[in-house]
């Protein structure tokens, strides 16, 4: 295919995101937009120039108006497996924002439904393809022995307050670990490998009328013997920028808001960043994306890579309820379903 018709389900802001990488693909073109309340697709179409993509209140009316190659889901966590589901069974390529679901027993069972389907599912973890994390995984650092990661991000209680589903665990599943952390969650376990162990805190300190977590830490243990401490939060005013440092035997590198700044026994002279650096990663990824539809091929992102990095998160705060260890594995399977959730 060399022009791929997509369909943006759910019109909120991250769909803008998703929308300006999309019209910078020559062989993307958004012909349709899903949401319910369509005063939310006119909002975007007046954010990002995406043409005159038709709208529709449901997946079911736009399958039927318009042959669509490509749905991109952006609506709340909570719904995203069973909508994309849907678009599979109705034939469509499928990409989902993160985290894959709100509920891991969810995303467990989507993961299974989907081992041996013919399109292709891939989940937004866009950060992998930022150059600076691409010459971070090629750099020899030697046996990697260590990594810090922090995310400390402030959002006022507005923010919250927007929209009913935030913070909450039926549709944001979970605070800020789970929206903003997960993507420093997926470049952990792209960089050190497979997580054994997860240990942790959480907390609720700044915001009000949420359930879940604004404050985590935590240290998780990989095979390996790798050990990582891992923070986030959405309580830190006025919001600073994510650092990842990453360990080894030859060298380190340092990540500072996706950019390079540290590699092997250097310092990095990081360029000026572009205004619409936010949506490299995300272009990169649809890049990735195309080439594996034409090429019927894995993505570079698959549901598996997704479900692992949300059962991490779960893990988070398994361990957080129970003050514990907790294997990553036993919460993988299942055996935690439901702990955790609404402390």
């Amino acid at each position: 295919m060399t022009d791929m018709t997509v369909a943006i389900v759910g019109c909120g802001i991250i769909a803008d995101n998703h929308a300006a990488a999309i019209i910078r693909h020559p062989g993307l073109r958004v012909v349709a937009l899903v949401d319910a309340d369509k005063a939310a697709c006119a909002r975007l179409v007046s954010r990002v120039p995406v043409g005159q993509p038709a709208f529709f209140e449901s997946m079911a009316a736009a399958f039927t108006a318009l042959d669509i190659d490509l749905v991109v889901i952006c609506t709340p966590s909570g719904l995203h497996t069973a909508q994309a589901l849907e678009a599979l069974e109705a034939g469509k390529h499928v990409v989902i924002e993160k985290p894959l679901d709100a509920s891991l027993a969810r995303a467990r069972a989507f993961a299974a439904a989907t081992v041996a389907g013919k399109q292709v599912c891939a989940v937004i973890s866009q950060h992998r393809f930022d150059p600076a994390s691409a010459a971070v995984k090629e750099a020899d650092l030697g046996v990697l022995t260590s990594a810090v990661a922090s995310v400390p991000w402030w959002r006022a209680q507005s923010y919250y307050d927007q929209a009913a589903w935030r913070g909450t665990w039926t549709l944001d599943g979970g605070g800020a670990l789970m929206n903003q952390g997960v993507h420093t969650v997926d470049l952990l376990l792209w960089l050190l490998g497979e997580p054994v162990e997860v240990s942790a805190y959480t907390a609720k300190l700044a915001h009000e009328e949420i359930e879940v977590e604004d404050v985590a830490v935590a240290v998780i243990r990989f095979s390996s013997g790798a050990l990582a401490t891992l923070h986030a939060t959405t309580a830190g005013h006025p919001g600073l920028g994510v650092r990842l440092a990453v360990h080894g035997t030859k060298g380190s590198a340092i990540l500072e808001d996706d950019e390079l700044v540290y590699l092997g026994t250097e310092v990095v002279a990081a360029g000026k960043k572009p205004d619409d650096a936010f949506v490299v990663g995300h272009y990169r990824q649809y890049v990735d994306i195309v080439e594996a539809i034409t090429d019927h091929r894995a993505p570079g992102v698959r549901v598996e890579d997704a479900l692992l990095a949300m059962a991490v998160v779960k893990a988070v705060y398994v361990s957080a309820h129970l003050h514990q260890p907790v294997e990553v594995a036993a919460v993988l399977a299942g055996q935690y379903d439901g702990i955790g959730e609404n402390q």
